[in-house]
């Protein structure tokens, strides 16, 4: 082979996009001091009382300390951050079968009508789209609503898990079939931090993931997104851009 040639294969897999991406210095440093300020309270506190798992303490919350007015993340007592349940909801056409295990997936996710009317696809598919479930709707207590917040649907949220960034975006809800949680993504997210051992009922129970909320129309990618992307390589890919352009602010 000719020297400093590449092969088929080394271009191939430079020009394929990425499961995810290395933390920024900035982000990694957001990061640690969101992990090591203790817990949140007073103002910086949106709203607490909610669970990271069933029968566990009711510790964690939506917090915006050192984001003020810019977003807000998931944040427990202490160096707790939030773990990550999977969620499948949505378009179950050929969805994934480690969706199978599920035993709680809905077949719509809470934006299906506005992907359906501005982005012409049915609804988000668990296996490509890599959402996030913010917020608890519902009859049971504490409630939140990111919208009340200034986070608008459908917008980028990024998710520092194993050492590894991920870009998602706010696809989800959580409602009250169910006890207050919080930190869930779709099978998509979790594939892209965890591996594919991860499947609709194991998740990863360790509070060390991070996932920040950008506030304002900035944050919503539109129709700059691959909503009718075949993979979630690719969808991944048309959010990057803006993903950087976010966290390059943190």
């Amino acid at each position: 082979m000719r020297t400093g040639a590449l092969t088929s294969l080394t271009v191939a897999a430079l020009a394929a996009p990425a499961l995810s991406y290395n933390i920024p210095d900035n982000v990694q440093a957001f990061y640690d001091k969101v992990k090591n300020g203790g817990s949140c309270s007073g103002s910086d506190l949106l709203q607490g009382g909610f669970y990271a798992e069933e029968g566990g303490s009711t510790d964690f919350g939506y917090c915006q300390k050192y984001f003020t007015n810019k977003g807000f993340y998931l944040k427990g007592s202490g160096s707790q951050l939030a773990d990550m349940d999977i969620d499948c909801d949505g378009d179950q056409d050929g969805l994934d079968s480690r969706c199978d295990s599920s035993g709680d997936t809905q077949p719509d996710t809470a934006f299906k009508d506005q992907v359906n009317s501005d982005y012409g696809i049915s609804d988000l598919r668990a296996d490509i789209h890599p959402y996030v479930v913010l917020g608890n709707y519902g009859d049971y207590s504490p409630t939140f609503h990111p919208e009340d917040v200034g986070i608008k649907p459908l917008s980028l949220v990024a998710v520092l898990c194993n050492n590894k960034l991920i870009y998602g975006i706010w696809g989800d809800t959580n409602g009250d079939d169910g006890p207050p949680l919080i930190g869930e993504a779709s099978l998509a997210v979790g594939t892209a931090c965890f591996g594919d051992s991860v499947n609709g009922d194991s998740g990863h129970e360790d509070t060390d993931v991070l996932y920040i909320a950008f506030e304002g129309d900035d944050a919503v990618p539109g129709t700059s997104a691959d909503w009718s992307a075949s993979s979630y390589e690719d969808f991944a890919a048309s959010i990057k851009d803006l993903g950087d352009k976010l966290v390059a602010t943190l």
